[in-house]
Order: C-alpha cells, then structure tokens, then sequence
C-alpha cells in the first residue's frame, strides 16, 4: 500500500475516475452507505470496470490515514501530467498559448495548497511550481480539498526553484512577485504576456533568493487594517486579474 497514493472523499476519486481510471488499483466504499450519492458514485465505478470492495468504517479510517473520505477512499497510482516545467511550456509553445504559471514558495500547509489548485484550475493556470524541500506534496488532504484539482493542474515540485525561475526567464515567462513593499499594484502587471505569480506563504513571505529572481515585484491592495491574505486568497485575486486581462482581449 505504500507504493500508492491514497485518494479521500466523493471529489478526489470522482475526478481520478474521470481523468485516469486505470490508476485505480483499489477502491473501498463504506458498506453500510446506500444514498443516492454512494449509488451514483458505485454506478460510474463499476462502468469504468474498477473492482468495488464494500468495507466498513474502521477500515475506511484506516486507510485515509485520518482524512475526511465521505465513505470512500481509493488506492491509485500517482498521476503525473507533467515531467518538467520545458514539457509545459513546448506544449504551450505548439498550441500558441501564452504560459500561465503560479510558483508557490514555502507553502507547506495542505489546506493551502489543496485551495491554490482549486483556484489555479478554474483559472486555467497551466502548471503550479513549487520546490521540493519547501512544500507539501500531494498528500490526501490537498487532492480533498482541490476537489479535483489535482487531477488536471500540474504540479511540479524542483530541487532548485531559483534556477527553475532563471530558466523560465530564459524562456521568456515574465515572473511576478507580490511583495507588501513593493511600490507598483498588482494592476500594473501586463498579465496578457507569459508569466508565472509568484507566491510566498504567510508570514514569511518568499525566500530572499526568490524574491531576487523575480523580474517585477507588485502589491495587493489592501485596503483595511488587515495586513495580508491568505496565500489562496491572494493566488486567487491575482490569477483573476490576468483571466481579466487575457479575456478582454
């Protein structure tokens, strides 16, 4: 079971049942349950020909690993959509689109993550960046709370994330920091050409080597006596400030 990445709730198995059926290896539903919800759920499994093993609530709770699973949980193979940041970017290339990125620096709380991959997805971002020793991976948690998300954004975790943003720059993406001392507003950004949103966790922010490698630093208006928002929050206005200004053509 180790080898396998544990999926949690009606959202996260539903979207992998979606997305990448054959990844399922296993999938435990609660015994006991027979609402139209469960029923509903049974029916797109067995279409997509995955074994259902009928279990009951302790055995489910032991398998989340304490996760809120809604009476089901999977076990699947991890589902890569994307290998590197170029494998990205040559697709986006041969499509004609302009690159959307978000790097997250130092986000290690789950719920946070789950909630930037919620938003990253409705915005249409097109790869989500993080660094390996700095960021939580994609436990059970987050793909529960992204609701999905974490089947169609890409999020690809780099040993070294300075050099990884060096080479997006190389690549012409333009990488946007937000940054409280920042004189310019989020809505100087010319959010129509390839970028990356550069987000740190709270309280700390972004590294200092990060903040360096930004080409452009802006700040969130704010306009109350809170001093910042959460960094889900703060992806989310950002990233809807460039959805702005790439459909408004």
């Amino acid at each position: 079971m180790s080898s396998h990445q544990v999926l949690a709730g009606f959202h996260a198995v539903t979207a992998r049942l979606r997305h990448a059926p054959s990844s399922i290896k296993e999938l435990y539903v609660e015994a006991s349950r027979r609402d139209k919800r469960m029923q509903s759920f049974i029916e797109q499994a067995q279409a997509a020909n995955i074994r259902i093993h009928p279990v009951g609530i302790e055995r489910l709770d032991g398998l989340s690993r304490g996760v809120k699973h809604q009476g089901v949980v999977a076990l699947a193979e991890e589902n890569k959509l994307a290998i590197d940041v170029d494998e990205v970017l040559d697709l986006l290339e041969d499509r004609g689109q302009a690159p959307l990125l978000l790097i997250l620096d130092g986000v290690t709380d789950p719920h946070n993550l789950g909630a930037c991959l919620r938003t990253a997805d409705a915005a249409g971002v097109h790869a989500v960046i993080a660094p390996r020793d700095r960021a939580v991976g994609l436990n059970s948690t987050v793909q529960r709370v992204a609701c999905g998300a974490a089947e169609t954004v890409p999020y690809i975790m780099v040993t070294n994330l300075a050099r990884t943003m060096r080479q997006l720059k190389d690549r012409d993406v333009w990488l946007v920091g937000t940054d409280d001392q920042a004189q310019g507003t989020m809505y100087s950004v010319d959010a129509r050409r390839p970028m990356a949103w550069v987000m740190g966790a709270e309280g700390e922010g972004m590294r200092r080597l990060t903040r360096e490698t930004c080409d452009e630093l802006v700040t969130i208006p704010m306009a109350g006596s809170v001093e910042s928002l959460n960094v889900s929050v703060a992806s989310a206005v950002c990233l809807y400030e460039s959805v702005r200004q790439r459909s408004s053509g």
